[in-house]
């Protein structure tokens, strides 16, 4: 049996462990990502089928990646371009949800998640995109 694979892409390893649990337990193959260089890495390698999405990230010395800038670099990838991408964001809603939502998200949840919510928006999802990803 193929799992379906989902890619978080968090900077906090504490909801990277805790989506990989909950996914793991509903019988989906999490793949992490703690920034926008690994997340762009992870698709082209893992082509997964949907994508968690945080929109805030700390500044490094690379790229300054944000949610919003992610989100148009993949929907530009061949491996992404039709992938479901949910965000999940500790930032104020009102700045953020619509901004998400007109960007190419198909939801916006707040943190702390609502795992059961967010569990049944990514089966449905995944029920309605069966696509599998491109064989390496």
């Amino acid at each position: 049996m193929n799992q379906q694979k989902i890619l978080i892409v968090d900077d906090n390893p504490v909801i990277l462990k805790t989506l990989s649990m909950k996914l793991a337990s509903a019988g989906y193959r999490a793949i992490s990502a703690l920034d926008g260089s690994e997340a762009i890495s992870a698709t082209r390698k893992e082509k997964p089928n949907l994508i968690l999405l945080d929109i805030n990230f700390p500044k490094d010395l690379g790229v300054a990646w944000d949610g919003f800038k992610l989100i148009a670099w993949l929907q530009r990838m061949e491996e992404a371009a039709s992938t479901p991408i949910i965000v999940i964001s500790g930032g104020d809603v009102a700045k953020f949800q619509n901004r998400a939502l007109e960007a190419g998200a198909i939801a916006y949840f707040q943190k702390p998640i609502d795992h059961v919510k967010l569990i049944e928006l990514i089966k449905k999802t995944l029920a309605e995109n069966p696509s599998e990803p491109a064989q390496a």
